[in-house]
C-alpha cells in the first residue's frame, strides 16, 4: 500500500515539474493578458560576456552630449554592454576615454536601439529591469519614431516608457514628447512605488499602444493614460507610425543633473528580456 502511495506522488510530481517547465516556456513567448502575440523579443541568453545580438540591436557610440548636456561616452566595449547570466548589462563607468573622434570623457556607458533592425506601430512594449540608482544616474527604456532621420526630432515622436532619476530611486517617469510638447514641457505622469526602491529588484514596465491612446503600466499596474485631449492646445498626436526601442543609461544631463561625492560608480542597469506584442 506505502509503495503504491508513492509511486503516485512521484508521477503527481513529476506531472508537476513538466506543468511548470511547460508554464515558463509558455510565459517566455507570451503576455499573461490574453488578446497579444508576441512579435519581437530578446531574452539575453547569450553567453556570458558577448555583445547583445547585432541582428537586433544597433549599439550607438560618441559623446557629444546626445542634446541633454549628458557627460558620458557611450561605447560597444564589452566594459560597458553585454550579455551576463541571461540579462543585459548596461554599466556606466566613471574613467576617462577618449573616443575615436577625439571627445574626452570622463563617464562611459552604453546605449542600444532596434533602427534599421525592427520597429513597429502599436502594440505592447514591455521590458524586466532592474535600475540603478544616485545623483545625477539616467536610466531608460523608450520608443522613437522611425521617421527620425527624415522629421527630426520632435515631429517624430517619442514615447518614453520609463526614465528615472537616480536621486528620486522609489519614482519612474512616463512621458510623450511631440511637437509643442517636449523637453521639459513634455507630457509626463510619475509612478512612486508604494515601498522599496527600482533599483532593489526587477520591474516589468510596459506601454500599451493603440490608436489614439497610450498606457502606461508598472508590474501590470495601470497608472496613466494618454490621449489626444491630453495634449497642449493646438499641438498634434503623432503617434500613429512605427516607432524603435531604446535602452541606455545616461549620466548626467538636464533631467538628473551631475554625480556629486554621493554617486557610486559603477552603475549598473539590468535588463532581463524586452519583449514586444501586437494585438490578436
Amino acid at each position: 500500500m506505502k509503495s503504491g502511495l508513492l509511486a503516485f506522488f512521484i508521477l503527481c510530481g513529476l506531472f508537476f515539474g513538466s506543468f511548470q517547465q511547460a508554464s515558463r516556456l509558455a510565459n517566455s513567448t507570451s503576455n499573461s493578458e490574453p488578446g497579444w502575440i508576441l512579435t519581437w523579443n530578446d531574452e539575453f541568453n547569450g553567453p556570458s560576456g558577448t555583445s547583445p545580438d547585432a541582428a537586433k540591436w544597433v549599439l550607438e557610440t560618441g559623446g557629444n552630449g546626445w542634446g541633454n548636456d549628458e557627460l558620458e561616452y557611450y561605447t560597444s566595449r564589452r566594459e560597458n554592454v553585454r550579455q551576463e547570466n541571461g540579462r543585459l548589462v548596461i554599466e556606466a563607468v566613471k574613467e576617462q576615454f577618449t573616443g575615436p573622434d577625439g571627445v574626452k570623457r570622463d563617464y562611459t556607458s552604453a546605449r542600444l536601439k532596434t533602427q534599421g533592425r525592427f520597429s513597429q506601430a502599436y502594440g505592447r512594449f514591455e521590458a524586466r529591469v532592474q535600475i540603478s540608482e544616485g545623483q545625477g544616474v539616467w536610466p531608460a527604456f523608450w520608443l522613437l519614431g522611425e521617421d527620425f532621420s527624415t522629421a527630426g526630432w520632435p515631429s517624430c515622436g517619442e514615447i518614453d516608457i520609463m526614465e528615472n532619476v537616480g536621486k528620486e530611486p522609489a519614482t519612474i517617469y512616463g512621458s510623450l514628447h511631440g511637437p509643442g510638447y517636449s523637453g521639459n514641457k513634455s507630457v509626463t505622469q510619475a509612478f512612486t512605488l508604494p515601498r522599496g526602491r527600482f533599483s532593489d529588484d526587477f520591474h516589468v514596465l510596459a506601454v500599451e499602444w493603440e490608436p489614439q491612446v497610450i498606457r502606461f503600466y508598472v508590474d501590470d499596474r495601470l497608472y496613466a493614460t494618454r490621449t489626444p485631449a491630453d495634449l497642449p492646445i493646438g499641438t498634434r498626436w503623432v503617434f500613429d507610425h512605427p516607432f524603435f526601442l531604446v535602452l541606455n543609461l545616461a549620466v548626467g544631463g538636464n533631467m538628473p543633473g551631475n554625480p556629486d561625492s554621493s554617486t557610486v560608480f559603477p552603475q549598473r542597469m539590468l535588463v532581463d528580456y524586452v519583449r514586444v506584442y501586437s494585438r490578436e
